[in-house]
C-alpha cells in the first residue's frame, strides 16, 4: 500500500479578492496543499472571516503577525497576494525564514512564472512571480508562435469586466502594462512586447478576454499549420489548470500590407525586419466561481497558475528534489 505523503502547508498574505479565492481553492481543490494560515491587515475582511470559519489560523496583523504565528515554522510556501509594494516589504521581512515565495503582485522580485511555459527553469528559486493576469492569458500563446518562428512583436490586450477590478487591481495598473510587457519578452520570447489593458464597464459584466497579436515573417505561408498546432497544444496545457481558458474562434493569419509602417512598433536597435503576416489570436477566460463570480476569469487565472506553482514546489519539497530555502 503507498504511503500518503503529507500536504505542504502554506500561508495567504491579503484576505482580499485575490488571496480568499486562493485559500478557497486550496480547501477545495488541492491535493497536495494545505492552509496554514490567513493573513490580513484588516480584521473586518470577509477573507479573514471565512478562514476563520473554515478553522483556518488567522492573524489580521500583516507579515509581522504571520512570522509571530504559533505554526510559522511548519509553512513551507507562502503567497502574497497584496500589491507591489507591499511584496517588496513582505519579502524582506520573510527572506530570513527561508520560505517559498509565490508572488501574485507585479512587484516582479524573483523572475516571471507562467507555469504552462517556463516553471521548470525556475521551480528551484525562492521568489517566483505570477506576472499579470493579462500575462497569464496571453504570454502562453506569445510562446507558443515563438517557439515555431520569431517574433519582432507582440502585443496583448486584456479586457476585463471592471466590477472584477478592486482596489489593488487599479493601484497597479501602470505596473501591469510596464510588467506584462517585460515578460512578453521575456518569458513570451518576442523582440518586443506590448501590453493594454481595458476595464470594460457594461452590464451584466462581461468574461475576460483576451487577444494576442503577432508580427511573424512567413511569406511563403509554411509555417501556419505548425503555429496554429503549437497554439492549440498550449491552449490544452494552460486549460488542464485553467479549465475555463479556451479559444474563442480559429486563429488568423493576415498578410501585412508592403505600405503599412510595422516598423514603427518595433523596438529601438531590432534594425529593419522582414515582417509577413499578422498572428491573431482570440480567448476567454471564465472562472471557476470558487469564491468570485464566474466574469473575474482574470483573478481565477492568477489565483489558478499560483496554485499550480505551489503544488509543484510542494510535489518536488515532497520528493526531496528541492530543499527548503537556507535561513539567513
Amino acid at each position: 500500500m503507498t504511503k500518503t505523503q503529507p500536504k505542504t502547508k502554506v500561508a495567504i498574505i491579503g484576505s482580499g479578492n485575490i488571496g480568499t479565492d486562493l485559500m478557497i481553492k486550496v480547501l477545495r481543490v488541492s491535493k497536495t496543499l494545505e492552509m496554514g494560515a490567513m493573513v490580513g491587515i484588516d480584521p473586518e475582511s470577509d477573507g479573514l472571516a471565512r478562514a476563520g470559519r473554515f478553522g483556518v489560523a488567522t492573524t489580521a496583523e500583516g507579515v509581522d503577525g504571520l512570522i509571530a504565528m504559533e505554526g510559522f515554522d511548519d509553512i513551507d510556501i507562502v503567497f502574497d497576494a497584496t500589491s507591489a509594494g507591499a511584496h517588496k516589504a513582505n519579502a524582506a521581512k520573510l527572506a530570513p525564514y527561508g520560505k517559498k515565495l509565490v508572488d501574485l503582485t507585479p512587484a516582479a522580485i524573483g523572475p516571471f512564472v507562467v507555469p504552462a511555459v517556463n516553471l521548470d527553469e525556475h521551480i528551484g528559486l525562492d521568489n517566483l512571480n505570477m506576472v499579470t493576469c493579462g500575462g497569464q492569458a496571453t504570454i502562453p500563446i506569445v510562446a507558443a508562435v515563438s517557439r515555431v518562428t520569431d517574433v519582432p512583436y507582440a502585443e496583448i490586450v486584456a479586457s476585463i469586466a471592471s466590477k472584477s477590478a478592486g482596489p489593488g487591481t487599479r493601484a497597479n495598473i501602470d505596473e501591469f502594462t510596464e510588467t506584462t510587457s517585460h515578460a512578453i519578452e521575456a518569458v513570451g520570447r518576442a523582440w518586443t512586447g506590448k501590453a493594454i489593458i481595458i476595464l470594460n464597464p457594461a452590464e451584466p459584466p462581461l468574461i475576460m478576454r483576451d487577444t494576442v497579436f503577432c508580427l511573424i515573417n512567413d511569406p511563403d505561408e509554411v509555417k501556419q499549420d505548425a503555429i496554429r498546432k503549437s497554439i492549440e497544444e498550449m491552449v490544452a496545457a494552460v486549460a488542464a489548470y485553467v479549465p475555463g481558458y479556451r479559444l474563442k474562434q480559429a486563429v488568423q493569419f493576415t498578410r501585412v500590407p508592403a505600405d503599412e509602417p510595422v516598423h514603427t512598433m518595433l523596438g529601438k536597435g531590432v534594425g529593419e525586419v522582414a515582417v509577413s503576416h499578422k498572428v491573431a489570436v482570440f480567448l476567454e477566460v471564465e472562472g471557476a466561481a470558487h469564491y468570485l463570480p464566474a466574469y473575474a476569469g482574470n483573478l481565477d487565472i492568477m489565483t489558478s497558475a499560483a496554485m499550480q506553482t505551489a503544488e509543484r514546489i510542494a510535489t518536488e519539497l515532497s520528493a526531496g528534489v528541492l530543499t527548503e530555502g537556507a535561513p539567513a
